[in-house]
């Protein structure tokens, strides 16, 4: 069902914390959110979200689960329209674009699943080249010498002709995200690159995605949880709480770590379950107050 806005938003919504709050560095903004609600019936997931993204950053979007990643994800790459708040992608808003403006505005981004969703009765030639199929009218030889150069920057022109089912959960990813470049987007969006793999395959990708950044001058938006991969590869991270329904802090991933005021941030970065005090209702037991037994 798609994104609702919630009956009666709360006012008086939380400030991002003041000692990790850490604004883009300077340049242009090629994304902008503002203000983004969303809600499904009358289930609140993001509450008044708003940041920027500016050109040629990595920046992560992280939380718990629950904490709304992939909804606002999904409003980002216009899977879901905002029904409160805009999004601004490269200078256009993309709420507003309708036929061939919406698809010219979609050309600047490349998405990446989490699953790969690649499409298993097809090699990954064909996978990679079906974009350039759908969006453009290249000639067919021309667009086979595209999609293997999209391969070999994955390191998988070896692996053209393979299918899906034969390839490891590694090259998958690494697939995927050779389909997300078919069309020389401006921005890759990767839904949680990292999950399911081991630290190896993991280290990896972090890796490629640092050196496609590097080659490509790219912009990532990435959605995960995996803290290894937020310490390798993240300029910035913008962590959502699932309680509070929004942006709780921002900056660089070591800062939040380490100097947070907010001890559930701190908690978040370093891998500790949060400070917790007894239940409200526990009384003590007689031999802990020194009584009778």
């Amino acid at each position: 069902m798609p994104a609702q806005t919630a009956p009666n938003p709360p006012q008086n919504l939380p400030a991002k914390e003041a000692g990790a709050q850490a604004k883009p560095p300077p340049g242009e903004a090629i994304i902008r959110v503002e203000h983004v609600s969303a809600a499904y019936d009358t289930k609140q997931i993001l509450r008044d979200v708003s940041f920027e993204v500016c050109r040629h950053e990595i920046v992560v979007i992280a939380g718990e689960s629950g904490s709304g990643k992939s909804t606002l994800l999904r409003q980002m790459i216009g899977v879901e329209t905002p029904h409160v708040g805009r999004i601004w992608i490269d200078g256009d808003e993309l709420g507003a674009a309708s036929g061939e403006d919406r698809k010219r505005i979609l050309r600047k981004i490349g998405v990446a699943f989490q699953t790969g969703a690649l499409f298993g009765s097809m090699s990954l030639l064909e996978n990679v080249r079906l974009p350039m199929e759908i969006f453009t009218s290249v000639p067919d030889r021309m667009m086979d010498l595209l999609a293997l150069s999209k391969l070999q920057m994955v390191g998988l022109a070896d692996a053209a002709r393979k299918m899906p089912a034969e390839l490891s959960g590694g090259m998958r990813k690494r697939a995927a995200i050779a389909r997300a470049l078919s069309l020389d987007p401006a921005i890759l969006f990767l839904d949680e690159p990292s999950g399911a793999l081991d630290p190896v395959n993991s280290a990896e990708l972090d890796q490629l995605i640092l050196t496609l950044r590097r080659l490509l001058n790219m912009t990532f938006v990435i959605v995960t949880h995996t803290l290894p991969s937020i310490f390798a590869i993240a300029d910035r991270v913008l962590l959502l709480d699932s309680e509070k329904k929004t942006i709780v802090a921002e900056g660089k991933p070591e800062a939040l770590r380490d100097s947070s005021p907010d001890p559930r941030v701190r908690a978040f970065f370093n891998r500790q379950p949060p400070a917790q005090g007894p239940p409200a209702h526990a009384q003590p037991s007689a031999g802990a107050t020194g009584g009778p037994r």
